[in-house]
């Protein structure tokens, strides 16, 4: 997700700044195995993004509350439990004015939580202090409202993020990253859990996966902060464990590779036995490899997650191992390095026969924004996104961020789209 005035290691390519591409070996999609990856694939729940499926007969529409940094909930941090729940209940009656189906609230922003979680601290961003108890419970009401407005809630989490400076002393004394130091690597002007520690993806495992044991959320969902994005000329600090974890690869991002399949398969099996209705979806960044690196990828010139970030999302759908995919496609239509236009068929193409459900990321803040390209400055720029969707099938709806553009509405663009866009089967 955009992130803003951080380094590479929070904002990087999701803000449109994309590399030349291609950085990685050539091949086929997959070519490095999960070795020991476990999730079967399987049919996806039948219901669009959870049980409840409000969009699995009207078309998905969400909207991303983000919540680090106190980017769109909390507005601040500190306020009392009564003046937060009020945000929250009003960011929720804000997606339903509009036509959302579902919410995707951030819940582990920085390796801690929104809920009263036995695995990590309560989150910075609701009192301004990691670990102080907020005095309420913002993921189980979140649920509990959402479901009560007929909205989904997604439970967003960032899988390996610890904090966006590299100072350890401001973690709460109990975080994981204090408790266990060799866990976590600066990088990008952040703390990064390292993936290719074992114990490091049961954790952040269990973290996330308390979520969804405690309470009824509609799905868990991913952003795209896997292994980070690449900063010029600093390599990520990960020699120690690939010593002692990377015999038998090709090559060290082969095993980088294999150890973001295994936190996906891994999870993806962890969820269906526990609760076999969530859904788990991620958002990767919205090119997976360019055409020039891989005759699979796309007809982009771009930063590849693929290569940059080894998330090699395209096999986590081929496998299954995902109910949903929301590609951050937040670039405009005709764009020469990453054409709107291009991308929503490659992703098409990308699910087809697998039951994954596409969902287009669209990016409602560079709407108006006077340092993005002349498109964003008209307000039809969306519109023409949602209706050259609508000439592919294979896309389910569209997810915007985030809740504060939705509520701004820059230009008056996602009024525009609202005004032409009727969800599917209504």
């Amino acid at each position: 997700m955009p992130l803003i005035g951080r380094r590479g290691f929070v904002a990087g390519a999701a803000l449109g700044v994309l590399g030349t591409g291609g950085g990685g070996p050539a091949g086929a999609a997959g070519s490095a195995g999960a070795s020991g990856a476990s999730g079967a694939p399987r049919e996806a729940p039948s219901a669009g993004g959870g049980r409840r499926g409000r969009h699995a007969t009207t078309g998905f529409r969400g909207m991303w509350i983000a919540t680090v940094f106190n980017r769109d909930f909390p507005s601040r941090a500190g306020l009392t439990a009564a003046e937060q729940r009020a945000e929250l209940i009003a960011r929720l009656d804000l997606a339903v004015r509009r036509g959302m189906t579902a919410v995707l609230l951030q819940v582990r922003p920085t390796a801690d939580a929104l809920w009263p979680s036995p695995y990590e601290p309560w989150a910075r961003c609701l009192t301004g202090v990691q670990g102080g108890d907020p005095g309420w419970d913002p993921l189980g009401t979140a649920v509990e409202e959402a479901h009560a407005r007929g909205l989904e809630l997604h439970a967003w989490c960032n899988p390996y993020r610890v904090a966006t400076q590299t100072d350890r002393t401001q973690l709460a004394p109990n975080h994981p990253a204090r408790l266990h130091p060799e866990w976590a690597v600066e990088y990008g002007g952040g703390l990064c859990y390292d993936p290719g520690l074992p114990e490091v993806r049961r954790h952040v495992q269990d973290a996330m996966l308390d979520a969804v044991r405690r309470y009824d959320v509609d799905a868990l969902h991913w952003d795209d902060y896997f292994y980070p994005y690449p900063v010029a000329g600093a390599g990520f600090p990960d020699d120690e464990s690939f010593r002692r974890y990377g015999a038998g690869f090709a090559d060290r991002a082969a095993w980088r590779r294999n150890n973001l399949d295994l936190l996906v398969s891994e999870t993806s099996a962890r969820i269906k036995q526990l609760k076999p209705h969530v859904a788990f979806g991620i958002s990767p960044f919205g090119v997976w490899r360019n055409a020039s690196a891989d005759p699979l990828g796309s007809d982009t010139r771009a930063g590849a997650s693929y290569d940059d970030q080894h998330a090699d999302s395209r096999k986590w759908v081929r496998e299954r191992w995902i109910d949903y995919v929301i590609p951050q496609l937040y670039w405009h239509i005709g764009y020469d390095r990453a054409d709107y236009a291009k991308l929503v068929p490659w992703w098409e193409a990308v699910v087809r026969d697998t039951g994954v459900r596409l969902y287009v990321g669209e990016a409602l803040y560079k709407v108006g924004d006077p340092a993005q390209p002349a498109a964003w400055q008209d307000p039809q720029e969306l519109v023409r996104h949602v209706r050259l969707a609508r000439e592919h099938p294979g896309v389910g709806g569209h997810c915007y961020f985030a809740a504060r553009e939705v509520a701004k509405d820059p230009l008056g663009a996602f009024s525009a789209v609202l005004a032409d866009d009727t969800p599917r089967g209504v």
